[in-house]
């Protein structure tokens, strides 16, 4: 079995925001390091969870059935989840694939934290 080829930090930006900075490839190996960084921001009391793609080396479809796992559990938990750092390309995929209409995309970290 291959080993997940991510990292991710977790940082309080507001006492109800964390920021989860991700490094490296967001793949279907990775599973057990984004739920852990989760479990983390919410033990944080992060009603909002913002993911920092700044460093995000590569991302396939597995990465991505990961986000909606991650939505879905934010969702019932009633929090929210927003983005940033996304390139082009991966911003093209959100648009694709409509995760754009149910995580709030923005250019920068500045620019998320205004915007919650």
């Amino acid at each position: 079995m291959s080993k997940p080829n991510l990292a991710i930090q977790v940082r309080p930006a507001t006492p109800t925001t964390a920021i989860m900075d991700i490094q490296g490839e967001m793949t279907g190996f990775g599973e057990n390091t984004l739920m852990d960084a989760y479990t983390q921001a919410s033990h944080l009391g992060a009603r909002t969870i913002c993911l920092n793609f700044s460093d995000l080396g590569y991302m396939n479809s597995s990465g991505i059935g990961l986000l909606v796992t991650l939505l879905i559990r934010i969702q019932r938990q009633k929090q929210r989840l927003v983005a940033y750092g996304l390139t082009d390309h991966y911003q093209q995929i959100f648009e694709l694939t409509r995760l754009n209409e149910a995580i709030g995309i923005y250019d920068n970290e500045a620019a998320a934290i205004a915007g919650m």
